[in-house]
C-alpha cells in the first residue's frame, strides 16, 4: 500500500477515492518549512496531492525524494510545478484537465453578462435605495464578435455557449486547423485580426514561458475602442499595469478578471480602483459539481501512477489514448524485461540501442515502450530512472537512440526489437506479449519462445547429447526446480542455446559446476521481475 499525502483541499469524492485505495493523510495550511518537514515523515509518501497555492519546485523534491513518485494537481493548471525539476527526479505529474471545462465556460458567460449589462454596478446602486435605469442601459451578446484566445476545451465551451447566444466567434490557437475551429462555430483569425475586430475577448490558455505576458501593452492598445476583456485562465498572462491605464482613458469598455498575478490580490494592483471592472476571486473552477468532478479525474489519474500505469494525463509522461492503452500496456511491460535482460547479458558498455516496432504497434505511439526500455537499461544507476524521465537521462548519458517501424512480425502480431551495440559486441534480442504475458521470441541469431520473468539460466553450448541432461542433473543435485527449458539451435551439432526458468535460487557453485559440463560455451543466470 502506498502513502498519499493531500496539502490543499480536495472535494470530498476525490479524498475517498485515494483513502479506499492507499493510506492517505490531509495536512492542510502547512507553512513552507512545515511541509518540508513532512515530507519526510514516517519513511517519506509515494504521492502528494496539491491544488494551486503550494509551490512544488526542486527543494520541495528534494524533500521528498528519494519515495516520492507521482504529484497530483487538483486543477487545470500546473503552473506551481516545476515541470522540469520533476521530470528530471523521476517524478510523474498528474493533473485534472477537464473537470472544471463546463464551471469555468458558464463563470465566462457570467461575466460576460455581468459585464455588458452592468449587474453589479446596478445591484448596488438599488441597495442603495437608488433607482436610476437610464444609467445602466446595456448591450447585448447578440451579433457582437466574441474573440476566444485559446481554443482548447474550455475555449471550445465558451465557443459553444456563445455561439447560442447568436454571437459571431473567432479564435485565434496556433495549434488548430480551420476546419476544427470551425466544427466549434468559431473562424480561426490571426491575433492581430482578433484584437482588432472583437467586440469581446476572452483569454483561455494556459501560462507558459510562452504566454506570460501574452496580452501586454500592445496588445491592448490594438483592441478596438469600447472592446471588453476578460480573463478566466491564468494570472499572468495579462499586463495588469496596462489594463488599468487603458481602462481609466476610456479605450477599453470594461474587464472581467478572475485570475491575477499574485494571489490573492495584492492591495496595490492597480485593477482594484479601475473603472468598469468586475474582479472575482480565482472562481472559474468554484462549482460543487466541477470541484467533485476535478478530485475524482486528479484521483483516478495518480491512482493508475501509482499502479505503475502511466495515466492519460500525465503531464510529464509519454501516454496513449484510453482506447489503445490496454492493447500497448504489455508491451510496456515487455519492452522493460527486454532492456532488463539485455543489460545483463551485454558484455560491453552501452552506448546506442536501437528500437524497432514490427505488426500492430508499429502504427501506435512508441512513447510509451521507448521510455520503458530506456528504464530498464539505465535502471540501478544512481539516479532514478522510470518512463518520466528515461529520454532526459539517456541524452544525459550520451545515449544514442534509433527507431524504426515495420509491418512484418511474423509470426507474432506484433514484436519489439532491441539491438544493443555494434560489431562483435553487439547484442540483438526480439520479445512479444502472448495473451497479455511477455515472451522472448528471439536472441541473436537464435529463435526461442520464453516467458521473461523470474530466475532464468541462459546457456550456449555445442548441440551434442548429454548437455541438456547434465545441466537437469547439478540442477536436481542443488534442489532446484525447472518450471520450464526452451532449446534453440542454429543447426544440427551446431552451437544451440537455452533458457531455463526455475523456481530456486542458483548458487555460484552450481553455476561453475554448469560452466565445466563438457561441451557448455556459457553459462549465465538472470533476473526478471516476477509476473503479477
Amino acid at each position: 500500500m502506498s502513502r498519499i499525502l493531500v496539502v490543499e483541499p480536495v472535494a470530498a469524492p476525490g479524498r475517498d477515492l485515494l483513502a479506499a485505495a492507499h493510506e492517505t493523510a490531509v495536512r492542510l495550511n502547512l507553512p513552507r518549512a512545515e511541509l518540508l518537514t513532512a515530507l519526510a515523515e514516517g519513511g517519506g509518501w509515494d504521492a502528494l496531492v496539491v491544488r494551486s497555492q503550494t509551490r512544488v519546485d526542486a527543494e520541495l523534491l528534494a524533500a521528498a525524494a528519494p519515495r516520492l513518485s507521482v504529484v497530483g494537481v487538483a486543477s487545470v493548471g500546473t503552473d506551481r510545478v516545476d515541470i522540469g525539476a520533476a521530470t528530471h527526479a523521476g517524478v510523474m505529474v498528474v493533473n485534472a484537465p477537464t473537470g472544471n471545462t463546463i464551471a469555468a465556460a458558464e463563470h465566462t458567460m457570467a461575466l460576460m453578462l455581468s459585464l455588458l449589462r452592468h449587474i453589479p454596478g446596478a445591484d448596488a446602486s438599488v441597495r442603495r435605495g437608488e433607482w436610476e435605469r437610464g444609467k445602466y442601459v446595456g448591450a447585448e451578446l447578440r451579433h457582437r464578435t466574441l474573440g476566444i484566445i485559446g481554443l482548447g476545451k474550455i475555449g471550445k465551451a465558451v465557443a459553444r455557449r456563445a455561439s447560442a447566444f447568436e454571437m459571431r466567434v473567432m479564435a485565434h490557437d496556433p495549434l488548430l486547423t480551420s476546419e476544427q475551429a470551425t466544427e466549434h462555430s468559431a473562424r480561426l483569425v490571426g491575433l492581430a485580426e482578433l484584437l482588432n475586430r472583437a467586440d469581446v475577448i476572452s483569454v483561455h490558455v494556459p501560462l507558459t514561458a510562452e504566454t506570460r505576458g501574452l496580452i501586454g501593452r500592445g496588445e491592448i492598445e490594438a483592441m478596438k475602442s469600447g472592446a471588453v476583456l476578460l480573463n478566466v485562465a491564468r494570472g499572468g498572462l495579462v499586463d495588469e499595469a496596462a489594463l488599468a491605464d487603458a481602462l481609466r482613458s476610456g479605450h477599453l469598455g470594461g474587464a472581467a478578471i478572475d485570475v491575477f498575478t499574485a494571489e490573492p490580490m495584492a492591495a496595490d494592483n492597480p485593477l482594484r480602483d479601475a473603472p468598469n471592472t468586475i474582479l472575482t476571486p480565482h472562481l472559474g473552477a468554484s462549482t460543487a459539481e466541477a470541484q467533485d468532478r476535478v478530485g475524482i479525474e486528479m484521483a483516478e489519474q495518480l491512482l493508475l501512477a501509482l499502479d505503475g500505469v502511466t495515466p492519460p494525463y500525465a503531464i510529464n509522461a509519454p501516454s496513449v489514448a484510453a482506447e489503445v492503452a490496454p492493447q500497448l500496456r504489455p508491451y510496456v511491460d515487455l519492452g522493460r524485461r527486454l532492456a532488463i535482460l539485455a543489460r545483463q547479458l551485454a558484455t560491453t558498455p552501452i552506448a546506442d540501442l536501437s528500437l524497432g516496432y514490427a505488426g500492430e504497434i508499429a502504427a501506435w505511439d512508441g512513447g510509451p515502450i521507448r521510455g520503458a526500455v530506456l528504464s530498464g537499461l539505465l535502471e540501478g544507476t544512481d539516479q532514478r530512472v522510470n518512463a518520466v524521465n528515461a529520454d532526459l537521462v539517456a541524452r544525459e548519458r550520451g545515449l544514442t537512440i534509433a527507431e524504426s517501424r515495420t509491418d512484418v512480425a511474423a509470426p507474432w502480431t506484433s514484436l519489439v526489437r532491441l539491438e544493443l551495440g555494434a560489431g562483435e559486441g553487439a547484442l540483438a534480442l526480439a520479445g512479444s506479449s502472448a495473451h497479455g504475458r511477455p515472451r522472448l521470441a528471439g536472441l541473436g541469431e537464435f529463435v526461442i519462445d520464453t516467458e521473461l520473468a523470474g530466475t532464468i539460466l541462459v546457456t550456449r553450448h555445442h548441440d551434442q547429447p548429454g548437455i541438456v541432461g547434465a545441466v537437469g542433473s547439478a540442477l536436481a543435485t542443488a534442489g532446484v526446480n525447472i518450471s520450464s527449458l526452451e532449446l534453440s539451435r542454429l543447426s544440427a551439432a551446431g552451437e544451440a542455446m537455452m533458457f531455463v526458468s526455475v523456481d530456486q535460487p542458483i548458487s555460484n557453485e552450481v553455476l561453475e559446476a554448469l560452466r565445466g559440463v563438457p561441451g557448455m560455451l556459457h553459462a549465465q543466470v538472470v533476473e526478471l521481475p516476477a509476473l503479477a
